[in-house]
């Protein structure tokens, strides 16, 4: 059965009465409103819960519950909502790199999408944690682009000619720009990304033993003025200037407060979510 995603109850989830015209303003309008009405979670892994990819289940969880996701969910429903405006959109893989050692490699498990739009290729990506673009990122090299919130760029690692012919063994990374440095972000080589990758990717991410998705609670939601994330029991609130401020959370109750409150995810009083920061803690 060919799905159809329901547009107009993706864009009352959220805010968004603007244009519906395939142009850059209306993907980076949607991006932005995105981010920040949808949170980034992983807290049904905590559960025990199987994330699905089926676009009929991330619908009824991410517009209909009310919940987030993480990248494999966003990057979908982003993924059906874009093609129903007439945006041309490539599935891509990729690596993740943030706060990783050097000489550290994960696995190909974030997606993320490229859009091709009047002669021009943009990296538009719903998932990616505390650090998700609230604009669309165009596939230039070395060009520091502003957006809402960190200024970002694209660099090349290793021999490219042009972004169609490379070395092997040669990426591109995505870096942002925060707290006076470039951080690398992911790494990618515009190879698409298959359904049948995205179905392997996402089972790794979210049943494997060695996934910090299923040891570490992680939500996160762009602000109109910066970014909330909450990080096991820290709790962050970083502004455009990047200023920080953070507390932890102490006891459960604190827990299901800052979650309906700063993101809202509402859950029972006796939810629990299985990691380890929050084993002892009642």
């Amino acid at each position: 059965m060919t799905y159809s995603v329901n547009l107009s109850a993706y864009l009352a989830r959220i805010g968004y009465a603007g244009p519906r015209s395939a142009t850059l303003e209306t993907l980076n309008a949607l991006l932005g409103r995105h981010v920040q009405s949808i949170p980034f979670e992983n807290l049904d892994i905590l559960r025990s819960r199987a994330i699905s990819i089926d676009p009929i289940a991330i619908e009824d969880k991410l517009i209909h519950g009310q919940r987030g996701g993480y990248c494999f969910e966003h990057n979908t429903l982003l993924l059906h909502v874009l093609e129903a405006l007439g945006f041309q959109v490539t599935v891509l893989s990729a690596r993740a790199r943030y706060q990783l050692p050097p000489g550290v490699r994960r696995p190909r498990t974030h997606v993320l999408l490229r859009v091709d739009l009047a002669g021009a290729s943009y990296l538009v990506d719903g998932g990616f944690g505390a650090l998700s673009p609230t604009a669309a990122v165009r596939l230039a090299l070395n060009v520091e682009q502003e957006t809402p919130h960190e200024p970002r760029r694209v660099v090349a690692e290793g021999s490219w000619q042009g972004l169609s012919l490379r070395a092997p063994d040669a990426v591109l990374v995505q870096q942002a720009y925060f707290a006076d440095a470039w951080h690398d972000l992911f790494e990618f080589t515009l190879e698409p990304m298959p359904v049948q990758d995205r179905e392997m990717g996402n089972w790794f991410t979210s049943t494997s033993p060695a996934s910090h998705f299923r040891s570490t609670l992680m939500v996160a939601r762009a602000t109109p003025t910066g970014r909330v994330t909450l990080r096991d029991r820290e709790l962050t609130e970083r502004d455009r200037s990047g200023a920080v401020t953070s507390r932890v959370l102490d006891t459960r109750s604190q827990l299901l407060d800052a979650l309906a409150e700063h993101f809202q995810l509402r859950f029972p009083p006796d939810t629990r979510f299985a990691c380890p920061a929050w084993a002892d803690v009642e």
